[in-house]
């Protein structure tokens, strides 16, 4: 059993020594023949990353970090065999003796891993395509009883929408993915005349305990949405064995606080063992006192990352140097490390990260040699959670000042609030929640009051750019997500005869062969890198997030036909029971791009009306996944509408 290497001391201050875990209650537990310590409070992953182990296994030939949002699912070893009992370990709380096993491609036990269990890897080998899926994800729900309110996301902004709309005589459902209450406004700070997070957190959650028309389900995710309607994965931890089920959660009102998270700057090797996200890192060691190695490095260019390295002065650990791709950033929290003299290179970014000696990571520099870090912190700046939106049908467009998405429009019955609102401040989050309500009833409301620092005082975040990955020696990923969406290759130059064929039509594809989303965090990767024109990023959120979306009144789940064999399971029945793979006779010069949704009308763009999806282009030809008796389509590819003929 291996020690919990990666703890920091009961003592450490500033809130970092795991305010969910109790150090007097120890565990351990079993997966796929591994024992691993923790202690109760504890989810599986956070007891694995504190025993050391934070390496999923091996992806294009490098080994794989392991992370929240990329983690492979669990299921107790007794029903291992079957999806509906497979459990997020993210989201898993760990049990005193309990006995996992790893749902996932490559996962099986060997001996060698019984007896000698490996170091930090689990192991895993995940060049197999949607190795990482979450096999929950294709079972339909159970109709639950419906409700007047729903609210997705327990943050700050979630929790004042759910007692704006108990105060409005709703009846609430609030709904978080983690195991409790609050969000991600800890790493934020305060501002002048703000309580801290922690006291904001706390008074907003008693409150919310205290109103009986809220039912607050934790361990609970949302991840598809329809009019009036959630899709929820939620574990019932009540009894000695955790279940999870799939529900479906009617109600008239929907409001999505789902936040912001932090983009994954895109650099060769971004995403080894022992990279982290800001946010990732705070959560680790407020939540559960988590902090690998005793050196590290922070690459920001955002300012409340900075923040992360004014908590952690006084841990023990050693920040060997802060680099910030904004040149001259101004902030509160630049002058504080300044005060307590950490390295600032502003104007600089890392250029590549390779695997160093002895599980130490190498991070090139724009100019000097490679320093070498226990652990390299990456923060590229935050997104609007924008998912949900898209997959109910909502629309957004690229802030060229702010460098990100941002939604624009409206969908009947939802409404966004806080940071997924594009609100920046605590208080701005808190009064967009109550303001969400009111816009919902149809009331005027107070608004919301977002006192967003002057740029001038406070310099806004941006992407981080990096320059070309071509040849790097580790992969590249567009976000850090479980698709494991590489960086695609450069197109091939282009030979002296292509000026008889005419110039190439459409941007460069960031899709992967797979008809698969694309996701939010990827798209802005895809901007930032030239992939993808500003202009058009809000038109391919709208086509490629929104592959899934979820009715009312779903058909029976039919058998697969034998050319339908090839295709994902989460868009098998999507366009009916009688849908078929065919061929699709377009204009020739145009090459069609994996996961652009087909039409019947020109002028139908919204992506629940779709008839059907392109899956792939092969041998020169393009197949599509269609509902039966189409013929004439319009397939809308990056914002163009192009003809096409469904052949047999």
């Amino acid at each position: 059993m291996r020690p919990q290497t990666n703890r920091l001391p009961a003592a450490t201050g500033k809130g970092l020594s795991g305010a969910h875990i109790d150090r007097n209650r120890p565990i351990r537990f079993i997966i796929n023949g591994r024992v691993t310590p923790g202690f109760q409070g504890d989810t599986v992953l956070s007891a694995l990353l504190a025993a050391g182990v934070d390496t999923i296994g091996t992806h294009a030939g490098q080994p794989l970090g392991l992370r929240a949002s990329a983690a492979p699912a669990i299921a107790y070893a007794a029903k291992a065999n079957a999806p509906e009992h497979a459990l997020p370990m993210e989201r898993t709380p760990a049990r005193d003796g309990a006995e996992y096993r790893i749902i996932a491609e490559g996962s099986a036990p060997g001996l060698f891993a019984r007896l000698f269990q490996p170091g930090r890897t689990l192991g895993l080998s995940l060049d197999t395509p949607n190795s990482l899926t979450r096999p929950w994800r294709s079972i339909r729900g159970q109709e639950a009883a419906p409700t007047d309110l729903i609210v997705v996301g327990g943050g700050v902004a979630g929790m004042a929408a759910a007692l704006g709309g108990a105060h409005a005589g709703l009846k609430v459902t609030l709904i978080e993915a983690s195991p409790h209450l609050g969000g991600h406004s800890g790493l934020f700070g305060t501002q002048d005349g703000e309580s801290t997070p922690e006291e904001n957190v706390a008074a907003l959650a008693t409150e919310v305990a205290a109103n009986h028309t809220i039912r607050v389900l934790t361990h609970a995710e949302v991840f598809a949405i329809g009019e009036g309607i959630v899709r929820v994965h939620q574990l019932d931890i009540s009894g000695e064995r955790v279940e999870g089920q799939v529900v479906d959660l009617p109600a008239r009102h929907i409001i999505l606080a789902t936040g912001a998270f932090e983009r994954l700057p895109v650099l060769p090797g971004n995403r080894l063992p022992g990279i982290v996200g800001a946010q990732d890192a705070f959560e680790l060691a407020y939540r559960y006192g988590i902090w690998p190695g005793q050196s590290w490095l922070l690459a920001t260019s955002g300012n409340p990352a900075y923040r992360l390295a004014t908590l952690l002065a006084e841990s023990g650990t050693t920040l060997d140097r802060i680099l910030d791709g904004r040149d001259h950033a101004s902030s509160r929290y630049i002058e504080f490390c300044k005060a307590y003299g950490f390295r600032q290179f502003p104007g600089t970014v890392p250029l590549a990260v390779t695997p160093g000696p002895a599980g130490r990571l190498s991070v090139e520099l724009p100019h000097g040699e490679p320093t070498s870090v226990d652990r390299l912190v990456l923060c590229g700046g935050w997104q609007p959670d924008l998912t949900l939106w898209h997959l109910a049908g909502g629309q957004s467009r690229w802030n060229i000042r702010r460098e990100r998405l941002e939604p624009i429009g409206e969908v009947p019955g939802l409404v966004l609030a806080g940071s997924a609102a594009g609100h920046f401040t605590r208080r701005g989050c808190v009064t967009s929640g109550i303001h969400a309500v009111d816009r919902l009833l149809g009331r005027a409301g107070l608004g919301v009051d977002d006192p967003v620092i002057d740029a001038f005082y406070e310099t806004p975040d941006r992407q981080m750019h990096v320059g070309d990955s071509e040849n790097a020696p580790a992969p590249t990923y567009l976000d850090a997500d479980n698709t494991l969406m590489l960086r695609p290759a450069p197109p091939p130059r282009r030979h002296w005869t292509s000026i008889f064929r005419g110039p190439r039509s459409g941007p460069v594809r960031v899709l992967s062969e797979a008809p698969q989303p694309l996701s939010i965090g990827a798209i802005c990767a895809g901007v930032g890198i030239g992939l993808i024109p500003p202009e058009s990023a809000g038109v391919v959120a709208q086509e490629r997030v929104a592959l899934v979306p979820l009715t009312r009144a779903e058909p029976p789940r039919p058998p697969l036909a034998e050319n339908l064999a090839a295709v994902p399971t989460y868009i098998a029945d999507r366009f009916g029971p009688d849908a078929a793979v065919k061929t699709l006779r377009h204009d020739p010069s145009r090459q069609l791009g994996s996961g652009a949704l087909i039409f019947e009308g020109e002028d139908v763009t919204d992506p629940r009306r779709a008839v059907g999806v392109v899956l792939r282009t092969r041998d020169g030809k393009t197949e599509a996944l269609v509902a039966a008796s189409v013929r004439n389509v319009v397939v809308r590819d990056l914002g163009q509408a192009i003809p096409a003929e469904v052949i047999a």
